[in-house]
C-alpha cells in the first residue's frame, strides 16, 4: 500500500490546508493556541499515515492510524471552540466539521479492512 495513493491521505491533505487558511485570521492571541493545536492536528492526519506505512508491517500501520483517527476528535473539540467563541462562522464551520468526518469514515473503514485482513492471515 503506498499512502500517496489513498483517498484518505489526499483528503487529509486538502483538509490540513483548509485548517491552515481558516486559521490564518484567528485572532493573533490564539497563535499559540487554538492555531498552533488546530494545525498540529490536522497535520498529524496524513504524518501519521506516511509514518505509519513506512514501519514494519499492519499492526504498526494500524497503531498509527489509530493516532490519526484520534487527531480527528480532537479537531473536531477545536473546531466547536473555535466556532463557539467566533473565530469560524457557521458556514465555515459545517464545511470543515463535513470534511473532518468524512475522513474519519475513510480512516474507520481502513482500520476495519486491515484488521480483517489480520484475521485471515492469523
Amino acid at each position: 500500500m503506498f499512502y500517496k495513493d489513498l483517498d484518505v491521505y489526499k483528503k487529509s491533505m486538502d483538509f490540513v490546508v483548509d485548517i491552515y487558511r481558516i486559521t490564518e485570521v484567528f485572532p493573533d492571541s490564539e497563535k499559540f493556541g487554538l492555531v498552533s493545536q488546530l494545525r498540529r492536528a490536522s497535520v498529524s492526519l496524513p504524518s501519521n499515515l506516511a509514518e505509519g506505512s513506512g514501519r514494519n508491517g499492519r499492526k504498526e500501520l494500524l497503531n498509527f492510524l489509530h493516532i490519526a483517527r484520534g487527531s480527528l476528535f480532537e479537531i473536531g473539540t477545536q473546531l466547536e471552540i473555535s466556532h463557539r467563541l467566533g473565530f469560524v462562522s457557521q458556514d465555515d464551520y459545517d464545511k470543515l466539521e463535513e470534511r473532518r468526518a468524512t475522513i474519519q469514515r475513510m480512516m474507520s473503514a481502513l482500520i476495519s479492512s486491515l484488521r480483517k485482513k489480520g484475521e485471515n492471515n492469523d
